[in-house]
């Protein structure tokens, strides 16, 4: 890392998802240095574990390639992955980054051909797949991982696997001594593009996540219908793993409650009526989704989705805040219990699958960085002029679907502009 050069004109993204990835790249498409750093071992974030985008109901792959190719063919922009911030010093317009990239054990001779991945026994849950299914100890994270380099579990250092993924490699590219860096970066702008987290769902105790194989979530939810996910695209139930056609999806799961998050994460309605296409996809007029509600917020263009979903028969809604969710135990089926506030009927509704429209909450918890930046009580963090020239972008600013998303990042971008072209002048002008 020691030919990684930076000054304060430069601007540090931390983050690599699709926020991360159009920040550095609007910046450097304007001439601008760009360090873009990743903690995972590949870009992508959240958006490379979709099945689709709503409304228009694409593939975000095809998004995916399209940053990719852009910041291959960009000199301005470094990408650093397993990279973390330590430390930040320094006030706007120069801030000093201690950065720790971890060790992959893979350089650059790789050429993503597989054979360490076969040579290794040892596996470890998926985290792609949010844990649905097991990799090897030495794994491409996805497909289309960048870059396109193998990496190896720590876990596997110092053991028989280590020695066999060594072996298997012909083209010189394991290093298994390679050790953790320290990296200091002059930069100045930082653009926090660090994302957002599933709420754990282990927390929402009525709902039985963590007692019910066949309780998901909705980002589960998604993984299952990936072709190259954990199930190969067939939505099946994890107890039995039989084809599941009737499923029922709880909206508010953890969101707009004092008991876990206050806010509401906006993307979870919209969501839930993508994922009922889904079902439509799969299983014609046989597949059946139920939605339990409070209200459904799905507005602007997104309100076609609610339109489609309320005119398919096989689509109902139940206005209701599930009270618990419990199981028939010679079906293993989730049996909802609870309220209908619309008639204020009493329901046991037994479903195959259900699935738990979980909320969004920072994937960073800005308060222990150490940095001074302002933060709202659900732990975004705001753009406040105290910040100096640091700025969130993204779903490190507030639940945002992917466009939004998108558009916060290029105003980001072009505050972190702002800031060295001001620094610029001041210094040329001394």
């Amino acid at each position: 890392m020691a030919d990684v050069i930076a000054t304060n004109q430069t601007i540090l993204v931390v983050g690599g998802g699709i926020s991360g990835m159009s920040a550095a790249l609007e910046a450097a498409e304007c001439g601008k240095d760009v360090i873009l750093i990743e903690k995972n071992p590949s870009l992508g974030g959240r958006v490379s574990k979709l099945y689709k985008y709503f409304p228009k109901m694409c593939y975000p792959t095809c998004g995916m390639e399209i940053n990719l190719r852009r910041i291959k063919a960009n000199k301005k922009v470094r990408v650093i992955t397993m990279a973390e911030v330590a430390e930040v010093t320094g006030d706007t317009g120069n801030y000093t980054v201690n950065i720790k990239v971890a060790p992959r054990y893979i350089n650059n001779n790789c050429t993503a051909c597989g054979e360490c991945s076969d040579a290794t026994e040892a596996e470890f849950d998926n985290e792609h797949n949010y844990g649905l299914n097991k990799r090897k100890g030495a794994y491409l994270p996805f497909f289309m991982a960048y870059p396109q380099r193998y990496v190896i579990d720590p876990a596997v250092i110092g053991t028989d696997d280590a020695d066999k993924v060594k072996a298997a490699c012909k083209y010189d590219a394991v290093d298994l001594d390679m050790q953790e860096e320290d990296l200091t970066l002059n930069v100045g702008a930082i653009i926090w593009a660090t994302g957002w987290q599933p709420f754990d769902a282990n927390k929402i105790q009525p709902y039985a996540y963590d007692r019910n194989p066949n309780v998901i979530t909705s980002v589960e939810f998604e993984r299952m219908m990936d072709p190259m996910g954990p199930t190969g695209g067939k939505i099946l139930r994890p107890s039995d793993n039989k084809e599941a056609k009737d499923i029922a999806f709880i909206q508010c799961a953890g969101s707009r409650d004092r008991n876990y998050l206050k806010h509401c994460s906006r993307i979870c309605c919209t969501a839930t009526l993508k994922q009922t296409t889904y079902v439509r996809e799969q299983h014609g007029d046989d597949g059946k989704s139920t939605i339990y509600y409070i209200d459904i917020r799905a507005i602007d263009r997104f309100e076609d989705l609610y339109t489609n979903a309320k005119n398919d028969s096989n689509v109902s809604f139940i206005k209701s805040k599930v009270a618990n969710v419990t199981k028939d135990k010679e079906t293993d089926n989730p049996i909802l219990n609870g309220v209908d506030t619309e008639g204020y009927n009493r329901y046991s509704n037994p479903h195959e699958l259900v699935v738990l429209a979980i909320g969004m909450q920072p994937s960073v918890d800005f308060a222990k960085l150490g940095i001074n930046v302002a933060i709202n009580e659900h732990g975004f963090m705001e753009n406040d002029a105290g910040n100096g020239s640091m700025f969130a972008a993204g779903c490190a600013s507030d639940a945002l679907d992917v466009n939004r998303a998108v558009q916060s990042a290029t105003a980001s971008a072009l505050r972190a502009i702002q800031v060295v072209n001001q620094v610029s002048t001041t210094e040329g002008g001394a």
